[in-house]
């Protein structure tokens, strides 16, 4: 893929705005970049790394990968593709997964795998000394949560791009919040990531598929309409909301 290709520049551009507009990596940093196997994840190590050989900003990535316990895990190719661009992957090995969809939690075993693998990612962050801690989530996942928290959690609330913890110890951040998701996976396509499949039981079937179908009927409605939501998330009126 040509460098500074169309969804390169794209990509940068509006990394670049979250980095800026959030303050999200300062100089000495150490931040653990948590991956999933996915094209997000792949691309917010590349973007990071590529961003770091060429910003007068020193900073380290330290990628983890949490392994679900599911069979046909892919820990081993991703642990190998990382090695191939010059990073060595930390696999933690977990029965999340397990423990997620067992019968004792059946309504909702995506919000309890999340929950799990967030607070080791904090845990794993403490042992080798990262200040912060960088994950994939996109633009799309931003506005699903939105409607994901209306839906089945009755309040107005989403994903921040950068967030504070344990006495601001931690800052989670997310680089891609202004990227469109189509921008990520022409960019996964363009620079040929590997395309490991999930072997969560429900990740076809979850909520978060529910909505992103819902949504995906909406925006083909109208062009405008998820800038218009994406928007409004910073433009609140309060005064307007029920009390």
């Amino acid at each position: 893929m040509p460098k500074r290709s169309y969804t390169y520049k794209a990509l940068n551009r509006e990394v670049g705005k979250a980095l800026h507009r959030y303050n999200m990596i300062s100089d000495g940093d150490r931040i653990l970049v948590g991956l999933s196997g996915g094209k997000d994840s792949l691309t917010l190590l590349w973007i990071l790394n590529e961003r770091h050989s060429r910003i007068p900003i020193n900073y380290e990535l330290f990628p983890v990968y949490i392994d679900h316990g599911f069979e046909d895990s892919f820990s081993t190719p991703l642990a190998k593709y990382c090695l191939g661009t010059g990073f060595e992957l930390r696999v933690e090995f977990t029965d999340f997964g397990i423990l997620a969809h067992s019968r004792h939690n059946r309504e909702n075993p995506c919000f309890l795998c999340s929950r799990l693998r967030r607070k080791r990612l904090f845990e794993i962050a403490d042992e080798i000394g990262c200040n912060k801690l960088a994950l994939g989530h996109n633009k799309d996942d931003i506005i699903e949560t939105l409607f994901m928290n209306m839906c089945y959690a009755g309040e107005i609330s989403t994903m921040v791009p950068s967030q504070s913890f344990f006495q601001k110890r931690y800052t989670l951040i997310r680089p891609l919040a202004f990227v469109d998701e189509e921008i990520i996976r022409r960019f996964a396509r363009e620079n040929k990531f590997p395309n490991f499949v999930n072997p969560c039981p429900t990740a076809k079937i979850s909520k978060r598929q529910e909505v992103k179908t819902l949504l995906k009927q909406l925006f083909r409605s109208n062009r405008k309409i998820k800038g218009n939501i994406f928007r409004s998330m910073s433009h609140v009126k309060a005064e307007y909301l029920l009390k």
